[in-house]
């Protein structure tokens, strides 16, 4: 995959792309990471606005790859800063563009593996699978765990989320030292482009 490009940011439901095309979901808390994991996959192109603030992110935002999929960056949740209406609103949102959107092919729910799983992250969870969108979860910024802490990650994953299998439907990454790139690339292909 070397062609992606930037269509547009979306607030309202009703100003979503004309064309309608398989989509990609990426979804998960504020700052988990999901810009830089959209960089990464394009390396060396640098396409997703990233930003160190948190909540930073309140559109839904449109990639077009290789003239054959969106890959769609949703709105982070959870992040305190924002008022409570806001966050209902963001959530709103969300909901509603995954009930109406009959396009969507699969869901990577991006999880900071640093920190166990957000109420909100069960939540996205259970969704996903009670609308039987296929979902893979990323355990992202890997590169900032010690092997211990890797090791007990790989032993706790199963406790949160009992239907995950390490290289099946999780994957650990790291967009900085690109770990799981591959896997998840080939995932891509051969979901989107096969």
């Amino acid at each position: 995959m070397k062609k992606i490009e930037f269509i547009k940011s979306v607030y309202k439901l009703e100003d979503l792309p004309k064309q309608e095309l398989p989509t990609v979901i990426l979804c998960g808390r504020s700052n988990v990471g999901k810009s830089s994991f959209i960089n990464s996959i394009f390396s060396p192109l640098k396409i997703a606005k990233t930003s160190s603030t948190p909540g930073k992110t309140r559109s839904i935002n449109y990639y077009l790859v290789e003239n054959k999929f969106y890959i769609v960056d949703l709105p982070g949740f959870g992040y305190a800063k924002v008022s409570f209406q806001e966050r209902k609103e963001w959530q709103k949102l969300i909901e509603t563009y995954i009930d109406t959107n009959k396009n969507i092919m699969l869901a990577f729910h991006l999880i900071d593996s640093r920190y166990e799983p957000l109420k909100l992250d069960f939540i996205l969870n259970e969704y996903l699978r009670s609308k039987n969108i296929p979902y893979y979860v990323i355990f992202n910024k890997i590169d900032k765990l010690t092997q211990s802490e890797i090791s007990q990650l790989k032993n706790t994953i199963n406790k949160y989320f009992p239907e995950l299998i390490l290289g099946t439907n999780a994957f650990l990454y790291s967009s900085l030292k690109n770990i799981g790139k591959k896997e998840v690339v080939k995932l891509l292909i051969n979901t989107m482009l096969s």
